[in-house]
């Protein structure tokens, strides 16, 4: 009886969690989304969302070389993220792995091994990914603008080193270049502008 209770309990508990997830409106999802990318390719950016029962879909053609991530209505607060077109092979062999269950590591791992046989391309040249978050309470989804906003980018740089590029393995002060998983397909410089 106990057992029965619990299952029942359980089931409630994910039925109100599900019930939770408000999934914004595709016109409202782009908006926000594009906000990661450069002002002038917000507007042709293809963009990747969320239909209304949560299945990840593109809910906009691009036009130009930019593509951009809607924020995951299941976690609370905003992130969203734009990339070079170039990136998409590599984002996109992320999202299948994650779906699968891969761990981070084994994402890794796998795609290291994809990108060396050439199965997996990267870009030739840098890439560069915008990623802008902030918090639940300054995100209004009634007109996809978000106070306050947080803008860092990642420039991807495959098998790049600190000594290819002269930038340190981290930031001696805030806002500072540097460069993290150097020497592999993930080899990217971080700048993370200094907070307010």
């Amino acid at each position: 009886m106990n057992r029965i209770f619990f299952h029942a309990a359980a089931l409630c508990v994910a039925f109100q969690a599900q019930a939770q997830t408000v999934i914004p409106a595709a016109d409202i999802q782009i908006k926000t989304a594009s906000l990661a990318a450069p002002v002038d390719k917000q507007a042709g950016a293809k963009v990747y969302g969320y239909a209304a029962d949560g299945t990840f879909k593109v809910l906009r053609a691009g036009t130009n070389d930019f593509v951009c991530i809607a924020d995951d209505p299941k976690k609370e607060a905003i992130n969203v993220s734009c990339y070079h077109a170039d990136l998409e092979p590599f984002m996109e062999r992320g999202r299948v792995l994650t779906k699968e269950g891969k761990s981070q590591k084994d994402i890794f791992d796998i795609r290291e091994k994809e990108v060396k046989s050439g199965q997996l391309k990267m870009p030739k040249q840098p890439a560069t990914l915008y990623s802008f978050s902030g918090s639940a309470e300054n995100y209004d989804s009634q007109t996809g603008e978000v106070k306050d906003g947080y803008l860092r980018y990642v420039v991807y740089i495959p098998y790049a080193t600190a000594e290819s590029t002269g930038l340190p393995l981290k930031p001696d002060v805030p806002g500072m270049p540097w460069i993290m998983d150097p020497g592999t397909h993930r080899a990217h410089i971080m700048i993370n502008p200094a907070k307010k």
